[in-house]
């Protein structure tokens, strides 16, 4: 197993260099190794081939993992699912960074507890940019308003957005997304994140600006079914 996440790490991120090489593209991305149904032994094997910034949607993997890896002082984690209410705690005690806020009262939760001790938490607004009613996210005009009161939050950190377009649209839902950011980055400059973009888009995702893209089956291989703990 730990050759195998290796060797897919390691072809992902050729894959990714040779891309932005021939399309001449400058930004600097990175790549979210989203490990959701995957065990802790997974993550470890990833980790020890260099890959430091994890993704998981679920809140009881997010925890189960990081407390488990608690040792691997550097690793990253990404929340990147639906939010509920009663979920806010772990994840603002065990999350690195938050991809998925769309609602003031969740950013309300996730500041009030973020420990004290711990560095503000780094969160992106999701846009539902195709406006699909089965996904998460707010629509494109919420977004400066949101922004505004998220932004004056303590102990979060307001780094960008997110958003998940609908499959067979995502160059169209992208540009409007990269429009969006830098829309967003002239009134917060530090907004530069922009996370979009997996295993079957990730190229399209990369020419229109994104720094972050999130895969998961290319690098841990299929998924487990999985009852939804969100």
């Amino acid at each position: 197993m730990t050759n195998n996440i290796a060797e897919a790490l390691k072809s992902a991120y050729n894959a990714i260099t040779e891309f932005q090489t021939k399309q001449q593209l400058s930004q600097q991305s990175r790549l979210i190794a989203v490990s959701k149904t995957k065990p802790a032994s997974s993550v470890a094997a990833a980790y020890q081939a260099g890959q430091r910034a994890f993704g998981e949607n679920y809140v009881q993997e997010l925890v189960s993992k990081a407390t488990e890896l608690q040792q691997l002082a550097d690793i990253e984690w990404h929340f990147i699912g639906p939010i509920q209410s009663n979920k806010t705690k772990d994840i603002a005690q065990y999350a690195d960074w938050v991809h998925s806020i769309e609602r003031l009262k969740i950013a309300e939760r996730l500041a009030a507890q973020r420990p004290a001790d711990k560095a503000p938490l780094r969160v992106l607004l999701q846009i539902n940019i195709s406006a699909e009613e089965s996904k998460s996210g707010i629509k494109p005009d919420e977004l400066l308003p949101l922004a505004a009161a998220v932004a004056k939050l303590p102990q979060l950190q307001l780094k960008g957005l997110m958003a998940i377009p609908q499959p067979g649209n995502s160059a169209e839902a992208f540009e409007q997304m990269q429009k969006l950011s830098l829309q967003l980055q002239q009134h917060y400059p530090d907004a530069k994140e922009l996370s979009m973009g997996m295993s079957d888009d990730w190229q399209q995702a990369l020419r229109f600006g994104s720094t972050m893209i999130r895969l998961g089956t290319a690098i841990f291989g299929a998924r487990e079914t999985h009852s939804d703990d969100r």
